[in-house]
Parts: C-alpha cells; structure tokens; sequence
C-alpha cells in the first residue's frame, strides 16, 4: 500500500478525531529502504494521549507520536534544549495529513522557524566538558594495540567528534544515522573525510582519523586534558 495512503488510513480508523496529523521519515524521500516505517506524528484534544506506540499496519511498520498540544510544545521545549529535536523534523519536513482546526499549519510554521533559528548556544563548560571526553578518547586511541578494541575506540572517537564538530559550529544533533546526515548538511567536507577515517582506523590504520580529529579539536579551543577542571 502506498505510504501516504496507509498513513490517512491509519490516522483515520485509529483516531477520527484527530486535530491534525503529519507523515515524516525516509519513506517520503528517495532515501527509503525496505525497513522504512512510517512516522507519524497525531494531536489530539486529550487520551490515549500523550502517548507513544510501535505497530504494523498493512505491512508498514509504524512508530505513532500522539501529543496534546501541550505535551507537543513541552517535548519540543526538551528536545530543543537537547539541541537536537526529532519532533520538530517531523512537523517541519513531514506531510501534513489532517489539519482540522489549522493547529497542524501552526505547528509546522512554528517547527520551521524553530529549526532554521538553529539550535541554544553551548556554554564554555559544555564545549570543555566535550573537548575533554574528545581528548581522552583520542588518547585511548593512539594507546591501543588490540585490534577488536580498536573498533570500540574508532566508533566512540566518531561520535564524539561528529557531535564536537557540530555543538562548535552551532549546528543540531542528531543520533544514529540523523548525526551522520547532521553533520553531512553542515560540512560535507569533514563528514567525507571523517568516515573515510574511521573506516580506515576500523581496519588497522588510525593514522587519517587521528589526524581530522585534531583538526576537528582546533576548531573550537585545541585538545584539552591537563588543566581541564569541573566544578
């Protein structure tokens, strides 16, 4: 069945009252696979919501969010001060499938605007506290001789630089494959030569990857391990 179509149906059968409702996810992008499930978002008045299910429905796996409004604004209150809201994605980028009372038109315009105002400044102490944990991992690294610990330290040292180079430029988080794509939107360049590194490492050469996240590192004040204080 046709992902927009099982998505109206879904809404429709499991809630006919349904203030609005947005699809989001790959499914809608030339970047579905065949895992893709269907992401919707529903506002409701009041229960079942807030709530959040994981179901199937006409051979789509779907993941359900179903907020009242005040449990919508509360959540992207949280996630925005995470700096990094799926929530917001999905209203901002997904499709609108109901819009009864234009609170779905106001939550996207909001989700919109939110998103390209980017994300709460990071503090020095959250930049240090960052450039610390980066340091040391970096450290692990070049220390390390057991190649199957290796692979942990290169996949550690890969997300922790990835969410360095993002909170120092400024930019939105992400988790899993979101922080892959965060970081490609923001510099296609460094996410390039970061994978490329880190698979290298992966198999036995650390050499690239020690070396961009070095420069990843400088960016934003240098390594910092002696000296680093946290009260």
């Amino acid at each position: 069945m046709d992902p927009v179509d099982a998505a109206r149906e879904i809404v429709r059968t499991r809630f006919p009252d349904a203030r609005a409702a947005f699809l989001a996810g790959s499914v809608l992008t030339s970047r579905r696979t065949s895992t893709s499930d269907l992401d919707i978002v529903v506002l409701l008045a009041g229960p079942p919501a807030p709530c959040r299910e994981s179901t199937v429905h006409r051979g789509w796996p779907v993941e359900l969010f179903v907020q009242t409004e005040a449990a919508w604004r509360a959540f992207a209150d949280r996630e925005v001060a995470a700096r990094r809201s799926p929530l917001l994605a999905m209203c901002a980028e997904g499709l609108l499938l109901v819009d009864r009372d234009t609170l779905g038109a106001e939550l996207q315009a909001r989700s919109r605007a939110r998103l390209a105002a980017g994300p709460p400044p990071v503090s020095v102490q959250e930049l240090d506290d960052h450039r610390y944990r980066l340091t040391d991992s970096l450290d692990d690294l070049r220390g390390c001789s057991d190649p199957l610990e290796r692979v942990h330290l290169v996949a550690d040292l890969l997300l922790r630089a990835s969410e360095f180079a993002l909170l120092a430029g400024g930019h939105w988080l992400g988790t899993g494959k979101w922080l892959s794509r965060r970081l490609a939107e923001a510099d296609p360049e460094l996410h390039r030569r970061l994978m490329t590194a880190a698979a290298a490492a992966a198999n036995g050469s650390p050499a690239a990857l020690e070396t961009v996240v070095e420069e990843v590192l400088d960016r934003a004040g240098g390594p910092l391990w002696s000296g680093y204080l946290r009260r």
